[in-house]
C-alpha cells in the first residue's frame, strides 16, 4: 500500500506538548511466555540431545543392544525488523524539552509493534507489514514446524475439551507444558462453558485475560490467530513447553535513529522535501527446538477471510 502521507501531515504544534495519547497497541505472548537470551548476530546453534528408549537390565555375560541418542542442530538466524517515518526538519529546530514527547512515543510505540512483529512471525511466518508468508523467515515458524493439531469444530466442540486433548498430547511424548498463547476468539469460547448454567470459567468473561490457566502460564493475544489470506485454517491456542522447547532473543535494538539525508524509503530526497526521517530496528532471532513439544488448537475457515 503507497504512503499518502505529505509533508504538511507532518506538521508540529507551536505549543509545548508534554503529554501524548498513544494509540499503538501490542505486545508478545511468545515473549511473554518464554524469556529471551542475548543473540550473537552470526546466529546461534542450539543442540537437541534426546535419548529415545529406556535403559537396559543386562545378565551376567550378556549382550548389550544399542539404543538411539542424538544430537540436534537447530540453527538460530537473527531477522531485521524495521519501523521508519518521515516528519517536517523543523522537528530539529525543536528544543529537548519539545522533542522529548514524540521520541518516547515512537520509541514505545516501535516497542509494542516489535513485539507483535515477533509473534507474527514467529508463530506464522508473516510479514507483519504486508501480511504475506515471509521469505526471510521462510519455514521456521509454529505453522510449519509443529504439525501437531487439535480441531475446534465450531457448533460441536467442547473449548475446555479440546484443550485437555491438546495438552494430553504433548504430554503423551514424555514432553512437559509450560503455558499456551490463545487468541481472544477462543477466552470467549471458554467463558461460553456452562454446566446446568453455571458459567465455568468466569475469568474469560467480558473480555478477561487471565495469565494463568490450570497451573501453566497464558497470554491472550489476536497475533495467535493471524493468517495467510488464502489460508483455510487458522491457530486458536498454541500450546506447549515454551519455556525448554523455544529460543529468542535481541542480536541488536535500535530504538530511534533520526536521519536526515538521502532517500531510505524510497519516497524522495529528504533535504529537498525539508524532512526528516525517523527510524528503529532490531535484530530478533528465534528458533523452535523440539516440534513434539507443542500442540495447535485450529479451526476451519473460508479463504480470505480476515483473521
Amino acid at each position: 500500500m503507497a504512503n499518502t502521507t505529505t509533508t504538511a501531515d507532518l506538521q508540529f504544534p507551536s505549543e509545548l506538548v508534554t503529554e501524548m495519547f498513544d494509540t499503538v497497541k501490542g505486545h508478545s505472548s511468545l515473549a511473554n511466555l518464554c524469556a529471551s537470551k542475548p543473540m550473537p548476530f552470526s546466529g546461534v546453534r542450539e543442540f537437541v540431545f534426546s535419548m529415545d528408549g529406556e535403559a537396559e537390565i543386562v545378565g551376567e555375560g550378556g549382550q548389550k543392544s544399542p539404543n538411539d541418542a542424538a544430537f540436534t542442530p537447530v540453527t538460530i538466524t537473527p531477522v531485521k525488523f524495521i519501523y521508519q517515518h518521515r516528519v517536517t526538519d523543523e522537528f530539529l529546530k525543536m528544543s529537548d524539552e519539545q522533542r522529548l514527547p514524540y521520541l518516547q512515543a515512537f520509541a514505545d510505540g516501535f516497542a509494542k509493534k516489535i513485539a507483535r512483529g515477533l509473534d507474527i512471525a514467529a508463530l506464522h511466518g508473516i510479514n507483519p507489514k504486508t501480511g504475506l508468508a515471509s521469505n526471510v523467515v521462510g519455514t521456521n515458524h509454529f505453522d510449519s514446524i509443529v504439525t501437531q493439531t487439535a480441531t475446534y469444530t465450531s457448533g460441536t466442540s467442547v473449548a475446555d475439551d479440546v484443550l485437555d486433548t491438546a495438552i494430553h498430547t504433548v504430554l503423551g511424548n514424555d514432553r512437559e507444558v509450560s503455558g499456551m498463547a490463545m487468541s481472544p476468539i477462543y477466552g470467549q469460547y471458554m467463558s461460553q462453558i456452562k454446566v446446568n448454567g453455571v458459567v465455568q470459567y468466569p475469568e474469560f468473561r467480558f473480555g478477561g485475560a487471565p495469565a494463568s490457566f490450570a497451573g501453566m502460564g497464558l497470554d491472550i493475544n489476536g497475533t495467535v490467530n493471524k493468517k495467510l489470506a488464502a489460508a483455510t485454517s487458522r491457530d486458536l491456542v498454541v500450546i506447549g513447553d515454551f519455556t525448554n522447547a523455544f529460543r529468542w532473543g535481541y542480536a541488536e535494538n535500535i530504538p530511534l535513529e533520526i536521519i536526515e539525508y538521502g532517500d531510505p524509503d524510497g519516497q524522495g530526497d529528504l533535504k529537498r522535501q525539508n524532512q526528516i526521517e525517523l527510524r528503529s530496528e532490531a535484530y530478533i532471532g528465534w528458533g523452535i527446538l523440539d516440534a513434539r513439544s507443542f500442540v495447535r488448537v485450529v479451526d476451519t475457515v473460508t479463504a480470505g477471510e480476515t483473521a
